[in-house]
């Protein structure tokens, strides 16, 4: 059971790590050996669940990543191994004296000790990773799981310094995800009137909009591509969005330069003082973090899970090194990962109390990015280059005159056999010029990643629809089309 947030979130650091290492030996030895995959793991490694007693013991555990649970053509059946599915010989086991003693009283009392079960194991919601790598994978709640969704909701919103006072918007697109459940469970729990709906997709940019100016929304939970295509057209139809204070993103990157951006649409809708605080999700951690001002890191929960950073080896960092971000879950039900690897890569976590708010829980850095976008592209018929395209977001976003844009990668000529090309598909901002943007493209694209690039002109309603902006998930703003091999 979670502790409560006010006194976790100020705990010393000491009392922190003792109270993780008591929920790494609670989490091991009773609720972990009901996963058939880490039951496996653990028979073939020859090791006891009373062999993890802290945090660093955890590191006996190899690293679990995404080729072990999503699902394939062959084995779709796979992420299920990860779902924890107490039975009767489990539970004798396993489960704590205090559960064992609860059971044989409902069943002495002739009462449904199942529904209790259920109650706390089986998976009742589901949400899906966006397969963009892989099969769509699912991650399960159970009914336990969704009362953890409900209070890291109430906490996100809460470490982001909202009152039951304020109005919000939740326009994350309504889908089997992340973003839309925890934007609506934590305005819920957070005691804050709220309107979801549905992202453009399902309400459409004009009806939102409409919502913003209607309810005199004060914070707006959204996706911040879809956040500045919402803003653009409010700017041009000339829009009053004055009551706005908090904007909280998900689900992408935000650079300096993109917060700037919008920050300038946003005094032009009269909304000149708006905290735009950033989020780190996953649909593995089934839950996400957040700043508690634009500049702090995503503030975690240590009672829920342990984070720790590996470098490319796999090995633990130190403290104050940069690394790639490990989840473990300490107190979910549902679909349980341990030491899962995410492709994230971290700046560093910071242990010291935070200078903001004064919280003591540990916070990631929030330069984060991903490891999956460093991308080898045949771009001389030498040898191949390794292109980080993480570095495109906030070179874009610092070109004043763009409107907007997309990547695209594609085989010189159609052919798969041939060199790779990089296209960037632009429009100008109103008043600019195309040539000069495409110039300033093409250089900061070539001095800073030291590539070059093909700059083609579309319009701006050219660009929203091929990038999904009303329709997608996510938009589509880095498009590989070349052939897989």
């Amino acid at each position: 059971m979670y502790l409560d947030w006010q006194k976790v979130s100020r705990l010393p650091r000491a009392e922190q790590q003792d109270l993780q290492n008591q929920k790494v030996r609670w989490f091991f030895r009773h609720k972990l050996p009901y996963s058939p995959y880490y039951r496996r793991l653990l028979e073939k490694l020859q090791l006891s669940w009373s062999d993890f007693k802290t945090t660093d013991d955890i590191q006996k555990l190899p690293l679990t990543s995404k080729a072990d649970i999503a699902p394939t053509v062959e084995d779709r059946a796979r992420p299920r191994q990860f779902i924890l599915q107490p039975d009767e010989h489990l539970i004798k086991k396993h489960a704590t004296k205090g559960e064992l003693l609860q059971l044989v009283g409902m069943k002495i009392r002739k009462l449904d000790a199942k529904a209790v079960l259920e109650k706390e194991y089986k998976p009742v919601h589901i949400h899906f990773t966006t397969g963009r790598t892989a099969l769509p994978t699912p991650f399960t709640y159970s009914t336990y799981d969704l009362m953890l969704l409900r209070e890291t909701g109430r906490r996100l919103f809460n470490v982001a310094g909202l009152s039951r006072d304020n109005v919000g918007l939740n326009a994350f697109p309504y889908s089997p995800h992340l973003g839309f459940w925890l934007a609506y469970y934590g305005f819920l729990e957070a005691g804050i009137t709220a309107l979801a709906t549905g992202g453009g997709k399902i309400m459409g940019t004009q009806k939102i909009m409409d919502s913003l100016e209607r309810l005199k929304v004060n914070a707006m939970a959204i996706i911040p591509g879809y956040c500045y295509h919402l803003l653009r057209e409010a700017v041009k139809q000339r829009r009053d969005f004055s009551n706005l204070k908090y904007i909280f993103f998900g689900a992408e990157r935000v650079s300096p330069a993109f917060r700037e951006k919008v920050k300038e649409l946003l005094r032009h809708v009269g909304a000149s003082e708006v905290s735009i605080q950033a989020t780190y999700a996953s649909t593995e951690f089934k839950t996400a973090w957040i700043q508690c001002a634009e500049h702090t890191g995503y503030h975690l929960y240590p009672d829920l899970e342990f984070v720790e950073l590996v470098d490319e080896d796999g090995r633990r960092v130190k403290e104050d090194e940069s690394g790639e971000v490990v989840y473990t879950a300490l107190d979910w039900r549902g679909t349980v990962v341990v030491r899962y690897r995410t492709g994230d890569l971290a700046q560093g976590i910071e242990y010291t109390a935070c200078p903001n708010c004064g919280r003591t829980v540990p916070r990631i850095l929030p330069d984060i990015q991903r490891r999956s976008d460093m991308k080898e592209f045949h771009l001389t018929k030498i040898k191949g280059e390794l292109v980080n395209l993480n570095n495109v977001f906030p070179i874009m976003s610092g070109i004043k005159g763009l409107d907007e844009w997309q990547l695209v990668i594609r085989k010189k000529n159609n052919d798969p056999h041939d060199l790779d090309e990089l296209v960037v598909h632009v429009s100008a901002k109103e008043g600019a010029a195309f040539n000069q943007v495409r110039s300033e493209v093409e250089k900061k694209m070539r001095d800073e990643m030291q590539v070059g690039v093909m700059v083609e002109e579309k319009t701006t309603e050219e660009l929203i629809g091929s990038l999904g902006m009303e329709t997608e998930l996510k938009e589509k703003r880095i498009l590989d089309s070349r052939p897989k091999q």
